[in-house]
């Protein structure tokens, strides 16, 4: 043994203060952002079956939850936003007083320093169920281009200080940035669905926000899951457009495009921890077979180490309080 010669690698990671001396990667209470669903009516408060500790809020109940937000430094949240009444153009996207709009204007009322985004999207305010006007069954990308920069510039006059438009029509990041800009919002930022894939990991969302389509699939708008240089065109289109913040998703089984798209862009990336990712582990953790904080650690950090600057997550309220453990 007194021949051979190898390196010791082990020797910085010795003991858990070494080890926390040479770590790379690290994941911040400031790195998140927390999603929020909120309904018409009143008194309501009903959890997503299949998304334990994820809830529908009636405004009157929405501040409990977004004062836990701010007591706890999370800086940002999302508001989606799940209508009464819904039509086939998705009216109440765009009107000032939609869900998410009244949403936002008490939000920033309560809280103005708090960040928050709204998520820019038809599907939950259509009769059905896509992202867009449908004629003859076909999603119609350039009359969809309209509604949605009349759905951000409502938004922005709402209050919203970003912008995240999740549709993937050709062209809605420069429609949605020329509808701000005429507006007077130069200074609102967009946080673009930039690499959205067609992905089975949306099931519980589509739970949540009550938006599965009525016929068909959105594989005509978003991406082929066995892409990868895909998402780099498509990047770079909403980079040529005037997007801010590039939001890849979902995240966990698209750790290389995360990696890809970040050193190509040099943007600010964000990954979307989607419903279905936390579902399993929330599923696994309530069965007893995994360790849930340990696994939601490890999961978010391999966001991060793939290059994530920002991480959409529905476990952002548990992930401050197991960092504050430390």
């Amino acid at each position: 043994m007194s021949e051979l010669f190898f390196r010791r690698h082990r020797r910085l990671r010795s003991s858990a203060s070494v080890r926390s001396m040479v770590r790379e990667t690290h994941l911040h209470t400031e790195d998140l952002i927390y999603p929020i669903f909120v309904v018409e009516g009143k008194q309501v408060r009903n959890e997503v079956p299949s998304m334990p500790g994820v809830f529908h809020l009636s405004l009157d109940l929405l501040n409990d939850e977004v004062n836990e937000v701010v007591d706890l430094g999370i800086p940002a949240i999302i508001v989606f936003g799940v209508p009464n009444e819904k039509d086939d153009v998705g009216s109440s996207a765009y009107h000032d007083h939609g869900i998410v709009q009244k949403a936002i204007r008490q939000i920033k009322e309560v809280h103005p320093d708090l960040t928050v985004i709204a998520d820019t999207c038809l599907c939950q305010f259509t009769d059905h169920g896509h992202c867009g006007v449908i004629e003859e069954g076909k999603i119609l990308n350039d009359p969809t281009l309209d509604l949605l920069a009349k759905t951000a510039v409502s938004q922005a006059e709402a209050g919203a200080d970003i912008i995240a438009p999740s549709n993937m029509m050709d062209g809605f990041v420069a429609a949605i940035r020329h509808g701000l800009d005429e507006a007077g919002y130069h200074d609102v930022p967009i946080m673009s669905y930039a690499v959205k894939y067609a992905s089975s990991y949306y099931g519980p969302f589509r739970d949540a926000a009550h938006s599965s389509p009525k016929f068909g699939d959105r594989k005509t708008y978003q991406m082929d899951p066995a892409n990868r240089l895909e998402a780099l065109r498509e990047a770079e289109s909403d980079m040529n457009e005037g997007a801010d913040f590039l939001i890849v998703k979902p995240a966990l089984s698209y750790l290389d495009i995360i990696r890809e798209v970040k050193d190509f862009s040099g943007f600010p990336i964000v990954a979307y921890n989607v419903s279905g990712e936390y579902s399993m582990i929330k599923a696994a953790a309530q069965n007893g077979w995994i360790d849930e904080k340990s696994i939601v650690l490890e999961t978010l950090t391999s966001m991060k180490r793939a290059g994530a600057d920002l991480i959409l997550t529905y476990f952002a309220k548990d992930v401050v309080r197991w960092l504050n453990e430390k």
